[in-house]
């Protein structure tokens, strides 16, 4: 899956991502921190996720820990918050809507 893609995924059936066509056209350019930054806290948790870059990963939680309240300490730790990072590697289509 391209990162965009990824970004703005919805949700899945079977081996298909669905993805929110809207929201990619109109902020796919932006970073981690930058979605993060706007409230879009799920796309800003799959850009950190897709990155695997560890500073990103870390900033983003800052961020989501200051929004929500919460004191999260690892990315592991809101992927069952999250869901679906783990199916990643069984897209086979993507549907955009």
């Amino acid at each position: 899956m391209k990162r965009e893609e990824f970004v703005f995924t919805i949700g899945y059936q079977g081996n298909t991502a669905i993805v929110d066509g809207s929201a990619m056209k109109k902020f796919k350019n932006l970073s981690t921190v930058e979605l993060a930054e706007k409230g879009l806290l799920k796309a800003a948790f799959n850009s950190a996720v897709y990155s695997k870059n560890e500073e990103e990963i870390k900033e983003f939680l800052a961020i989501y820990n200051k929004k929500s309240g919460s004191n999260y300490s690892s990315i592991e730790a809101l992927k069952r918050l999250f869901g679906g990072v783990d199916v990643q590697s069984k897209i086979e289509r993507v549907k955009i809507i």
